[in-house]
């Protein structure tokens, strides 16, 4: 099987509002805005998750009889990037509301300057993930580079069935990355694909430093 890319801009779409609120300087002023417009993706991308998931039938009882529901086989198990993963994990969670959970810190190791840096992975907390579904969230998308090295430390805790990966804005660069790097089989979904990357490799036109935004600057 091949990777499949969804893009879920194209086309008449509730993402394109919650786009432009992000992307909008004046609004990314009420950081609280900015995490809850990122929850909203992650609740948005949860959705259209669960229509790949499998379902089996079970039965539940009502206060006038018995009615047959098909419910989740298993839960999934929802990874995201510290620290700026966070608003569009807990947005995830609000849907698969029983899911296992992994998080991975990654930063950017600057050598001298903003626009030479090594990513570095720090911390790995995470349930076995073998034969699992995985969910691996990180809001933007720019070189890819730390997508695919969460993505190979989370390998340390089992061989995944299937990988689902969910940013809100990408870089073609960074799509293209993660399509050379995971395993057939793998979806990417995304809000949007953005052309270009700039010096600092920041996705144009993007929104800036989703971190930042969300939590405040850091030194």
């Amino acid at each position: 099987m091949a990777i499949e890319v969804v893009d879920l801009s194209q086309g008449p779409s509730l993402v394109n509002p919650l786009l432009a609120e992000l992307r909008d300087v004046g609004i990314q002023s009420d950081p609280l805005r900015f995490r809850r417009n990122l929850e909203r993706f992650g609740e948005v991308f949860a959705w259209e998750i669960g229509k790949r998931l499998e379902y089996e039938p079970r039965e539940v009882p009502t206060p006038l009889g018995v009615a047959r529901v098909p419910v989740l086989k298993e839960q999934p198990v929802l990874a995201t990037i510290l620290r700026a993963g966070l608003p569009l994990h807990q947005g995830l969670l609000n849907i698969f509301d029983r899911a296992d959970n992994a998080f991975i810190s990654a930063y950017r190791k600057h050598e001298g300057d903003e626009a030479h840096f090594e990513v570095e992975i720090e911390y790995l907390s995470s349930p076995s993930l073998e034969g699992r579904t995985v969910i691996l969230c990180d809001p933007m998308l720019a070189t890819g580079t730390s997508m695919v090295l969460a993505w190979k430390a989370l390998l340390e805790r089992g061989t995944p069935a299937r990988v689902h990966v969910v940013s809100v804005i990408a870089s073609r660069q960074g799509v293209d990355c993660v399509r050379d790097e995971l395993p057939d089989g793998t979806t990417i979904w995304l809000g949007v694909v953005d052309p270009e990357l700039n010096d600092r490799a920041y996705i144009l036109p993007g929104l800036g430093d989703a971190g930042d935004l969300a939590f405040g600057q850091k030194v």
